[in-house]
């Protein structure tokens, strides 16, 4: 389980910390350019900004109208995390999205800027469907992008890009999701709403028609989707 810290910590003028630090093999003099400028840009703007967290959505599958409802709050660098998402996510998605049951829903957290990319390129997308898909490829792959280039920031943005490409993205969408900074703003806003409205200080975290609770073992979140569920 990885422990939050305070959410401020990441409000190191965000959006100069979201964009990698040095050009990689594949930066042309224009993209880097534009990072000095959405560089100069975030160091602008003030801690105080107003940003319109109702245009983020939530991404959701599962049934809209089941009388449960399950948030998992999860960042994509967390260990724990993938390691939830390649065991007990896809019992639960068998037994209780696929089939109707539940509503889910996931939030992302940022622990870092790596993070915040990954939950850009995985909301290029659009579709819930594709965002999920998107978010399969992250987790699974994990241990890879996350390290590359013995953790440069470059190097991890190229393997971003890569699995954008992979997923079907087009590169100039990608560019666009990635040098978005109002939008990547806005993101990390709506993540801090969210983990104070649901006290969110570990992630993987999951909130059940709207109790909260650590990470579990499989059949013990079974027991407690039944029990909210009345069965």
């Amino acid at each position: 389980m990885k422990r939050l810290f305070p959410v401020l910590v990441f409000a190191l003028g965000v959006a100069g910390y979201f964009w990698y630090s040095s050009p990689s093999s594949t930066t042309t003099p224009g993209q880097a350019a534009q990072a000095e400028r959405l560089l100069g840009a975030a160091n602008a703007q003030t801690a105080a900004e107003d940003l319109d967290t109702s245009t983020i959505v939530d991404m959701q599958i599962g049934n809209p109208d089941a009388p449960v409802t399950v948030i998992e709050y999860a960042s994509y660098t967390c260990p724990h995390c993938a390691s939830f998402h390649a065991g007990n996510y896809k019992q639960l998605k068998a037994d209780y999205i696929d089939t109707d049951k539940i509503n889910f829903v996931y939030r992302e957290v940022y622990f870092d800027r790596y993070g915040l990319w990954a939950s850009a390129v995985a909301r290029c997308a659009g579709t819930p469907e594709a965002f999920f898909g998107i978010s399969d490829l992250l987790y699974t792959g994990q241990a890879t992008w996350t390290r590359a280039g013995g953790g440069d920031p470059a190097a991890i943005a190229d393997e971003l890009r890569k699995i954008g490409r992979l997923a079907g993205l087009e590169g100039d969408a990608v560019e666009a999701c990635l040098t978005d900074a109002d939008k990547l703003r806005t993101l990390v806003a709506w993540y801090q709403e969210n983990a104070a409205a649901d006290n969110v200080d570990s992630t993987p975290s999951f909130v059940i028609n709207g109790k909260k609770y650590n990470n579990m073992a499989y059949p013990e979140m079974a027991r407690l989707i039944d029990e909210a569920a009345g069965s």
